[in-house]
């Protein structure tokens, strides 16, 4: 298996990696890993594997390929929210497909509704396991080659070790007051609103249009949800909505960030530092990539990798680069 990089338009390199390999039946096999898509005029790789429909994982343009993968409710969170039709292939959130002579295996990785990693073997065995963003590692396989995430992975930075504030969140919730919680449209809304109904609450819950509209496409169990005019005792709303919200309610960010007018309260979509060297020592591959996201985190999380005895290197480190022309 080779991990490679391309160019871009501008001459510089993508911010996501590419593998080559040869499948079980002897093919040379190119899969993107959450990429953006190669222009039409070029040669095209076999598979665009989109984890899930967070735009830094550049769903939007490889969902315009028919050579693209994802799960179902990606599928339905990329239509939403960039109003384009998915031309690609879906995948099961658990689950085997057979994509151009490659058996690839799904697994969740619970980061957001329909987030999956994706697996598959080469011709002569090698387990390749490619997981996206990872909040519960649970799922995931042993595999001989890893291509995972840092998101939270400096192991010196302070911020990068947390736990969910299930108990802050919860005494919110139970306020005597209206209480509106800020979320993000896609991801971390439909985990409060899941929350939220875990809790027992079982009345209308206040969205704004785009919050509802996406929470209604991917939550089976999401109950009564209501416009933000209906004035509900229960909101999520996106964080720049709070602000439109009376001042009668009690107002969250769900966020571990600290930099927000409103207080804040800790529910993460992310394994924290521990949590991803569980995952690797659990699922003990031989090699490691870290290709996401930008910055120092993943080099970071390579050399303590490397300090704990495995073999490991980030995206920044990877010197093959393949021009479009030549793919």
């Amino acid at each position: 298996m080779m991990p490679y990089r391309q160019k871009n338009a501008r001459g510089g390199l993508k911010p996501h990696l590419a593998v080559k390999f040869r499948s079980e039946e002897g093919s040379l096999r190119s899969f993107f890993i959450d990429s953006t898509r190669v222009a039409a005029k070029y040669p095209q790789p076999d598979a665009y594997l989109i984890t899930h429909a967070h735009s830094d994982h550049h769903g939007s343009s490889a969902m315009l390929s028919e050579c693209s993968i994802c799960t179902e409710k990606t599928m339905n969170a990329l239509e939403v929210r960039h109003s384009r039709d998915f031309k690609g292939n879906l995948a099961e959130e658990n689950g085997l497909i057979d994509h151009r002579g490659v058996k690839i295996r799904t697994y969740p990785t619970h980061h957001t509704d329909g987030s999956v990693a994706f697996g598959w073997e080469n011709e002569n065995g090698m387990r390749i396991l490619a997981t996206g963003d990872v909040k519960d590692a649970s799922n995931l396989p042993s595999c001989d080659v890893l291509i995972t995430e840092a998101n939270y992975g400096d192991p010196a930075d302070l911020s990068c070790y947390f736990e969910d504030d299930m108990e802050g969140f919860y005494a919110a919730l139970e306020s005597p007051q209206d209480v509106a919680f800020g979320a993000y449209p896609f991801g971390k809304a439909q985990r409060v609103v899941r929350l939220i109904r875990q809790s027992g609450y079982e009345g209308p819950i206040g969205m704004d249009d785009r919050s509802q509209e996406l929470t209604q496409n991917l939550l089976e169990d999401a109950g009564e949800l209501v416009s933000m005019d209906e004035r509900a005792e229960v909101n999520v709303v996106s964080p720049g909505k709070l602000e439109d919200l009376p001042l009668y309610m009690s107002k969250y960010m769900i966020t571990g960030r600290r930099d927000h007018r409103f207080p804040s309260i800790n529910i993460s979509d992310h394994l924290d530092a521990s949590g991803l060297e569980r995952m690797v020592l659990d699922i003990d591959p031989e090699f490691v990539v870290v290709y996401h996201p930008g910055g120092h985190r993943p080099s970071r999380f390579a050399c303590h990798l490397n300090s704990l005895g495995y073999d490991a290197v980030c995206l920044a480190d990877i010197n093959n680069v393949v021009s479009n022309e030549f793919m």
